[in-house]
């Protein structure tokens, strides 16, 4: 298991970015969470095998159509288990 944390910076706000993440999520079968930040980025922590995070990164640095990814900064964390992939609303 391999457990990551992401901030994507960009137009990534306003884009259906989040909800796209948690399809892409599912598909991958990867759990952890996303969120807003007040900053206008995504921040998610995801968790799963090497290569789904992997992809759910390589998706990440893209986003959904309407999205303009100028950056994901990537923190390696400690190995977490997460009960599915849920967005997480402040």
């Amino acid at each position: 298991m391999k457990t990551v944390h992401l901030v994507i910076s960009g137009k990534v706000q306003g884009v259906y970015f989040r909800n796209t993440a948690l399809l892409v999520a599912e598909k991958l079968s990867v759990t952890g969470w996303i969120k807003n930040t007040s900053e206008a980025n995504v921040e998610a922590m995801v968790s799963g095998d090497e290569n789904s995070v992997k992809e759910f990164i390589k998706w990440c640095k893209t986003g959904p159509e309407r999205a303009i990814v100028k950056e994901v900064i990537i923190s390696k964390k400690p190995d977490t288990f997460f009960e599915g992939f849920r967005i997480l609303r402040n």
